[in-house]
């Protein structure tokens, strides 16, 4: 195993990781909701009347986020080594999990451990136990 030592950036990621905190205990706090992508993206598929503004602008800025980041500076070379088929299978296997596992890591993962829940507990150790064995399998059995 190789450590990527060039692109580590601890603090950056530290300050990442604040910020995502401070804003889902500020969403939490005003909204009254847990912050979790994939059912904010799946209250869109079956609106609500009083909460399409919030979900649309919240989904809206996590496209624009990236979008001004890239006004500041250069956003980082990203490389996709897989072919559109396995993209759209790991998408769909990954939208079936999180349907199943009742949310998706940040809702489960930032906001379900935060408030001690025993189910986003179990799910964040499911979550990456499954990461774990899918990078073995493609490394190292597969590859």
């Amino acid at each position: 195993m190789n450590i990527d030592w060039t692109h580590f950036t601890p603090w950056a990621s530290l300050a990442g990781g604040i910020l995502i905190g401070i804003s889902t205990a500020i969403f939490i706090l005003f909204n009254g909701r847990i912050v979790g992508i994939s059912s904010i993206l799946g209250g869109l598929l079956r609106p609500a009347r009083n909460d399409i503004l919030w979900q649309v602008a919240f989904l809206a800025g996590l496209v624009i986020a990236p979008l001004l980041y890239a006004i500041a500076r250069p956003l980082p070379e990203t490389v996709v080594d897989a072919d559109a088929g396995i993209l759209i299978t790991a998408g769909l296997l990954v939208g079936i999990g999180i349907r199943y596992g009742a949310g998706c890591t940040s809702g489960h993962r930032v906001c379900g451990i935060a408030q001690l829940s025993p189910r986003s507990l179990v799910a964040t150790i499911c979550f990456t136990a499954a990461g774990f064995a899918t990078v073995f399998i493609v490394r190292h059995l597969l590859a």
